[in-house]
């Protein structure tokens, strides 16, 4: 016999972009938010490797997509460009209508966008792609920051896998998507991608539909604060010029092979964070986020300045600052969450994710430039000054229940 009581009916019946009253805004537990964390990194997991793919190849096939070189860099750049503006949009999205429902959403837009890269050809048809492809990873980004920190035991840990889990899509994709589009073509790889992708909304629609409680409306863009000027610097300097000059590298390293040798080495960049990202996790767990990530990223900061040398100076250089580089990737959440604690991180941390996407948007548009006016000594001496003055400072935060600004 079927009931007439609501809360036994079917979660489809009554949509899943309704909000309250369907949705609880009770807490998640401990062991909820487990569940609910792992659900939305395997969700960004199965459509991320459409981005980084596009990444390797519209640059190499810019032709075969019907766009020159020039823009081709401006599809690169436009997801994070509509981020900067996009993640105030997506947070109140968010905040209204819960984490499922943003990543359900955002699910299926990115399978739309990936299959339009299998289909589409010219500027525009794939501008509108990617500018949807920005969004909805805003959206995945968001979740996958915001549902591991909603519980404070176990957050750095909970962090840590979740960002384990997400790499694994990026380093299956690069190395298999290289080895697709090097005998069959790029077109191949997208339209493969596209159909992984569809699994995703699935996987989505296990999260916990929950609410965070309602807070005051206020600036999301704020006067950038310690936490801010340090993730645009990782940004600027870790996801823009050196990754940048990582494809530089290996595709002078193997010409003959560019398009393999460059996959591996984007692909080695995601498989370090498989292996380490837990690894910070756990360590920030027992002795502190703020702790291990300044650490992390003091390191980081000295293996960009030996970017610069050659020999095996410079790989050991490279390896070092890869593998720093992925300690920190589950950090800032926990860091923003102890600075923000409650509703509020979910606000600070979009803004967070807004100043590393600045960051991240602009430094391969200053890499271009000055690599051909600069010598590595002075790029990578610079950027490594810049990342270790604005970690010195996430030192002096005030008290985390006291921070007002990020």
């Amino acid at each position: 016999m079927c009931s007439n009581d609501p809360r036994s009916l079917p979660a489809f019946r009554y949509g899943f972009l309704d909000s309250a009253p369907h949705a609880s805004t009770v807490p998640l537990t401990a062991s909820e938010a487990d569940r609910a964390s792992v659900r939305a990194a395997v969700t960004l997991a199965l459509t991320l490797p459409g981005d980084t793919l596009l990444y390797l190849l519209l640059p190499i096939y810019a032709a075969t997509f019907g766009v020159s070189l020039p823009e081709a860099g401006l599809l690169l750049a436009a997801n994070r460009l509509v981020r900067i503006v996009g993640y105030s949009w997506v947070g109140r999205f968010y905040e209204r209508r819960g984490a499922r429902a943003a990543c359900i959403v955002a699910a299926v837009g990115a399978a739309i966008s990936t299959f339009s890269y299998a289909m589409l050809s010219g500027l525009w048809p794939l501008l509108v792609a990617r500018l949807i492809w920005g969004l909805s990873f805003a959206a995945m980004n968001l979740a996958n920051q915001a549902l591991p920190t909603g519980v404070a035991e176990g957050a750095a840990r909970r962090n840590g896998r979740s960002r384990a889990i997400i790499a694994v899509g990026p380093t299956v994709g690069l190395i298999g998507g290289a080895v697709m589009a090097h005998f069959l073509g790029p077109r191949s790889v997208f339209l493969t991608l596209s159909a992984i992708a569809c699994v995703a909304p699935i996987i989505a629609a296990g999260i916990p539909h929950r609410l965070e409680r309602p807070i005051p409306g206020g600036p999301r863009f704020e006067r950038p604060g310690a936490i801010s000027l340090w993730s645009f610097a990782l940004g600027f300097t870790m996801d823009g010029l050196f990754i940048f000059g990582l494809g530089l590298l290996a595709a002078a390293s193997y010409p003959k092979g560019a398009v393999l040798a460059a996959g591996a080495a984007m692909a080695l960049r995601y498989a370090v964070e498989v292996a380490f990202s837990p690894l910070g996790g756990h360590l920030a767990h027992h002795y502190g986020a703020r702790r291990i990530l300044v650490l992390a990223s003091l390191g980081a900061s000295a293996g960009l300045a030996l970017l610069s040398s050659d020999g095996w100076l410079l790989w050991c250089a490279m390896v070092a600052t890869i593998v720093l580089r992925a300690l920190t990737q589950p950090l800032t959440a926990p860091l923003v969450a102890e600075a923000y604690p409650g509703p509020e991180r979910v606000r600070a941390l979009a803004r967070q994710a807004t100043w590393r996407d600045i960051g991240a948007g602009t430094g391969p548009l200053a890499a271009g430039f000055l690599f051909q006016i600069a010598t590595p000594l002075a790029i990578y001496g610079g950027a490594a000054l810049l990342l270790a003055t604005t970690s010195i400072m996430l030192l002096r935060l005030s008290p985390p229940t006291r921070q007002k600004q990020g």
